[in-house]
């Protein structure tokens, strides 16, 4: 997985394993994948809005 920010692996979604279509059927909700701890919470500075990102899509 590539993320653009730095960090801790808290949790990773267990139901992923066996429904791995959550992903794109609620990415929201149950479709998550991991909980992170961020090392170094500046570097979501440069992430993109949701918006900018649909809107680029």
């Amino acid at each position: 997985m590539f993320m653009p920010v730095g960090g801790e692996i808290l949790e990773v979604n267990p139901e992923l394993t066996d429904s791995p279509d959550l992903v794109n059927k609620d990415p929201y909700g149950k479709g998550w994948m991991i909980k992170i701890r961020l090392t170094d919470v500046s570097e979501t500075g440069n992430l993109m809005k949701a918006d900018d990102y649909k809107a680029l899509l």
